[in-house]
């Protein structure tokens, strides 16, 4: 499963509908409470986050990658990918330091976002 924090609807909508069309079960989180509930009851392989949410972004990419409590070898293990404005650079370096294995601008996200969504179900 691929999860994913979306700061509208409209980003939501996109990630879920193509993740359907490739037929990629995914799911939204909007804090980190929803992240633990989601990690207990699914098999989750990979995390998109969309930083214009940045609070709630860094502290689920934070979470996966071990900084702070509760991260396991399972967490370590899901591929994350974090996505910005192209104007965003400090947030987008947040990101990275926050452990995001990948970061992207919004434009390259949404062009690419099939290709993104096939990737990280790969991994």
């Amino acid at each position: 499963m691929i999860l994913y924090l979306a700061s509208d609807l409209v980003w939501a909508t996109k990630i879920k509908a193509m993740a359907e069309d490739l037929g990629l079960a995914a799911r939204p989180v909007r804090t980190v409470e929803m992240l633990e509930a989601r990690l207990a009851d699914s098999p989750v392989i990979a995390f998109i986050a969309d930083l214009e949410k940045p609070e709630e972004a860094l502290a689920m990419l934070a979470r996966l990658r071990g900084r702070g409590a509760g991260a396991g070898e399972k967490e370590r293990a899901i591929r994350t990918l974090a996505f910005a404005p192209h104007v965003a650079k400090d947030l987008m370096q947040r990101a990275r330091e926050a452990g995001a294995d990948e970061v992207l601008p919004r434009g390259a996200f949404d062009h690419h976002l099939a290709d993104i969504l096939v990737k990280l179900a790969g991994s």
